[in-house]
C-alpha cells in the first residue's frame, strides 16, 4: 500500500500539470472570444443591430436567386417568384434605421448617408425599383429578362455600396 508522502508527491507533481493547462486553455477560450465577433451595439434602440439584420435577411433571399440565374440551380418558376417577392417586402425595412444618431461603431455607413440625404434616398428608390421589376420579370418565362432584372439589382446594391459604405472599424 502506497504511503501518504508518495501520493502527496505524485498530487503535487500533477498540479502544475494541471493548472498550466487550465491556464492555456482558458487564454485560448479569452483569445477566441476576443476574435469572434464584433463591437456590440448599445445604443438606445440598437438601430445598427437592426438595419444589419434587415440587410442580411436581404442577402439570405437574393442569394438563392442567383445561383438560379448563373445556372447552378435549378428554375422553379414558382419559388423564383416568392423569392423575388419576399425581397421586395424587404425593400423598405433597413432605410427606418438610418437614424441621425445611428452613424457609431460597428457601422459601415459613410458619414455620406446623412451629409447627401437626397443621393441616399435616390440609391434607395433604386434598389427599390429594381426589386419590383425582379418581381415582374419572375412573373414571366423570359429567363433573359429576369437575368437582367437581377443584375440591376445586385448593381444597385453594389452602386450603393461604393458610395455609402465603408470598410470594417
Amino acid at each position: 500500500m502506497p504511503s501518504f508522502d508518495s501520493a502527496q508527491a505524485r498530487k503535487k507533481s500533477i498540479f502544475p500539470i494541471m493548472t498550466s493547462r487550465f491556464l492555456v486553455l482558458s487564454f485560448v477560450c479569452l483569445a477566441l472570444t476576443a476574435c469572434s465577433g464584433e463591437e456590440a451595439d448599445t445604443h438606445a434602440g440598437q438601430p445598427v443591430t437592426k438595419r444589419k439584420l434587415v440587410f442580411k435577411e436581404i442577402l439570405r433571399t437574393f442569394e438563392p436567386m442567383g445561383l438560379t440565374v448563373r445556372g447552378r440551380a435549378a428554375y422553379d418558376k414558382q419559388q423564383f417568384l416568392e423569392q423575388a417577392a419576399a425581397l421586395e417586402a424587404l425593400t423598405n425595412k433597413p432605410w427606418q434605421y438610418f437614424t441621425p444618431d445611428s452613424n457609431y461603431s460597428p457601422t459601415r455607413a459613410k458619414p455620406d448617408i446623412w451629409q447627401k440625404p437626397e443621393e441616399f434616398k435616390q440609391a434607395q428608390q433604386k434598389f427599390i425599383k429594381a426589386s419590383e421589376q425582379l418581381t415582374q420579370s419572375a412573373k414571366g418565362d423570359n429567363l433573359e429578362a429576369i437575368r437582367k432584372s437581377y443584375d440591376a439589382v445586385e448593381e444597385s446594391c453594389k452602386s450603393c455600396h461604393h458610395d455609402f459604405r465603408g470598410p470594417k472599424r
